[in-house]
């Protein structure tokens, strides 16, 4: 476990919301050329790989200090299925924020969109966002997020110090060294991938919450109703080209002598390059 060592005032417990989304489970994936976003309908989908991690840390922390774990995600009525795993891996409670009006949003409108259906949930001590989405990859979110609530966050986070009564200590990844930072509840982290091992959905809990109850909630639900705030009509940055990596198969196989092999991959990286 990635605890060194923590410690909480006794009968403290923490209120946890994690942050996930659905994304497709492939790369063959069209795209509108009107709007120049993903079409989702009909594509396999997945949890985001980031969020698990996500999730696995939220529980790792109920386990040790009592609590709920609560999940979020904006999306298609589909993205329900990511909410009935985070219940199969342990979550207490999930709300899907879902309404066409928050379609084509980037990260401003939607960080925004769930900084509201964050408000409409309740309270928290911490927020945790995996690092970012295999989709979009910004890593902007989480952060965006943090700002819209008013709350202080921390990136890039790779381990779990230390638990206090009103903050936590983590060691963040830093471009050029590692840092420790304390940071007061309510906050917000994102986490790095492998800061735990994620569980496997346990198949006796989604049994036991296939029929537990996911709460919707729509543009009609938040406190702010503005519409240019959501959707394409809130968001400032529109996407000029999206398409799918480029598929490369081909190969050559060499023969020779380790010397002549040695040589040829040295020239062939020389001309390409690379060194």
């Amino acid at each position: 476990m990635n605890f060194y060592y923590m410690f909480i005032i006794q009968g403290n417990k923490m209120n946890i919301l994690v942050c996930i989304k659905q994304v497709p489970g492939t790369s063959k994936v069209e795209v509108d050329e009107v709007t120049g976003v993903l079409k989702r309908d009909g594509v396999d989908s997945k949890m985001n790989p980031y969020d698990l991690f996500a999730l696995e840390t939220s529980l790792k922390l109920k386990e040790k200090f009592g609590g709920e774990v609560k999940v979020i995600t904006m999306g298609p009525p589909q993205a329900k299925e990511i909410i009935k795993e985070a219940y199969a891996m342990g979550a207490d409670e999930g709300a899907l924020l879902s309404d066409r009006r928050f379609a084509g949003a980037d990260v401003l409108a939607t960080s925004y969109t769930l900084s509201q259906g964050i408000r409409k949930m309740g309270d928290f001590q911490l927020i945790i966002c995996g690092k970012q989405t295999t989709d979009g990859d910004t890593a902007q979110v989480g952060p965006e997020m943090a700002e819209s609530l008013n709350i202080p966050h921390i990136a890039n986070v790779l381990k779990i110090l230390e638990v206090k009564e009103n903050s936590i200590v983590v060691e963040m990844d830093m471009p050029d060294a590692i840092e420790v930072a304390e940071i007061q509840f309510p906050c917000l982290i994102t986490v790095e991938k492998d800061i735990f091992q994620p569980r496997l959905p346990s198949y006796k809990r989604q049994k036991a919450t296939e029929n537990k109850e996911i709460k919707v909630f729509s543009l009609n639900d938040f406190k702010d109703k503005d519409e240019l705030r959501y959707g394409l009509n809130g968001s400032p940055t529109q996407v000029e080209r999206i398409f799918p990596p480029a598929v490369n198969d081909h190969k050559e196989i060499w023969e020779g002598t380790g010397e002549e092999l040695g040589n040829r991959i040295f020239n062939t990286l020389k001309h390409m390059k690379f060194v």
